[in-house]
């Protein structure tokens, strides 16, 4: 499949041909701190974007032709680019800082950086420092309050901190992401040691005092677990445990003694014991599995051969939010899951994209959401291919 040029895709070339240090490879695989590998890609590159020049000298045309996915990304980072407020908010509606959060992870998806050197690079400095305007995260270290998207939010906040921490223009800037990550951290391991009945344990609901859980809102916390664990910063080993449990009570068909199934195949559900899978709920329950590096278990294999037997429809209740859980999911799963799902989101996507570049939902409550979120949330979908995000690699 086709990749953007970029200065980081010039060095995993480099690394495919065998041209680079034993310690970039090891980087590229996963074997050191990201961090430092972040770190290494900014000082080295003053780049952004996916079709951005990796010499001014060279002739693109010979290394690279960009295709319609590449075009619909640049079209839909410009979009995104567009609707920044001049206080450096990414949104059309409301959750202002939610919505931010989620466009600047669908710039780094695609390997922009936040510098001042492009247009792109400019807005992305601006949306972290908007986001780490301390009136958006509050003396507990919630971020969910102020902008109404209570824990939800916060998860996705704090989700895309953690994935841009060492990517700061400034070490000024990577402090303050360094400040605000403990503290959103610490508010949501306590809030998974709220009192709740013995299936809702290890997970989260809507606000950090909820005594219930459910999936959708327990996914985003587990990934912003996950990814601050990769960070190094302080996450208990327990508190994984204990919300990947909370996950196997998720699963539509019943486990056994050993964990295993009583159906091969089956997905996830909104609430442990309804038993009713969902496209968007066994998408998520798939990718948060993975992310905590259940590849082998058997839920893993039953809610991908799930969701092959139940491919997307844009009609879909919330469509865009499964398809971005469907998408990266499906792509870990690899195989025949992965071929399924890597062609056919495109193929849903690339006709919804608006003449501006957007996205936008055409019924259901996604569409109350605004352009901003169904554009970030497609972005997201169709960056499997660039895989920038280290949350979502293998």
């Amino acid at each position: 499949m086709a990749e953007p040029i970029s200065s980081t895709h010039t060095t995993i070339r480099s690394c495919r041909n065998g041209s680079v240090t034993d310690r970039s490879r090891d980087c590229l695989r996963g074997r050191c701190d990201r961090r430092l590998w972040l770190s290494g890609m900014i000082s080295s590159a003053l780049v952004t974007g996916p079709l951005a020049s990796v010499n001014a000298q060279e002739d693109l045309s010979t290394l690279y032709v960009a295709d319609d996915v590449d075009r619909a990304m640049g079209k839909g980072i410009e979009y995104l680019v567009s609707v920044q407020r001049d206080d450096g908010a990414i949104t059309d509606r409301g959750h202002e800082v939610a919505m931010t959060a989620l466009a600047i992870m669908a710039m780094a998806s695609i390997g922009t950086e936040p510098s001042p050197i492009s247009p792109e690079g400019r807005a992305m400095y601006r949306a972290i420092e908007f986001v780490l305007n301390k009136r958006n995260q509050d003396m507990e270290g919630y971020f969910g309050a102020r902008d109404g998207s209570r824990m939800y939010g916060h998860g996705i906040i704090t989700l895309m901190l953690t994935e841009v921490l060492g990517m700061g223009a400034t070490p000024d800037q990577n402090e303050r992401i360094h400040r605000a990550l403990d503290d959103a951290i610490k508010l949501i391991l306590a809030a998974q040691e709220v009192a709740k009945s013995e299936k809702l344990r290890g997970g989260w609901r809507y606000t950090p005092a909820s005594t219930d859980s459910d999936l959708s809102v327990s996914v985003w916390q587990l990934m912003a677990l996950r990814s601050a664990k990769n960070d190094g910063l302080d996450v208990p080993g327990e508190a994984i445990e204990s919300a990947l449990e909370y996950l196997r009570f998720s699963y539509s068909s019943p486990l056994d003694r050993e964990g295993k199934p009583r159906e091969s195949v089956s997905g996830f559900s909104y609430t442990p014991g309804t038993y009713h899978p969902s496209f968007t709920m066994s998408a998520a329950g798939l990718l948060a599995m993975q992310v905590c590096g259940q590849y082998d278990s058997p839920l893993v294999k039953g809610a991908s051969e799930w969701l092959y037997e139940h491919p997307p429809k844009e009609s879909e209740r919330f469509f865009f939010y499964g398809l971005y859980y469907y998408a990266q999911g499906m792509h870990q799963a690899g195989g025949k899951y992965a071929e399924r799902a890597d062609g056919l989101v495109p193929e849903i996507l690339l006709p919804m994209q608006r003449s501006d570049g957007a996205w936008l939902a055409r019924g259901g409550e996604e569409r109350n959401v605004g352009a901003t979120y169904a554009t970030a949330l497609s972005l997201l979908s169709m960056s499997v291919r660039y895989h920038y995000l280290p949350i979502y690699q293998r």
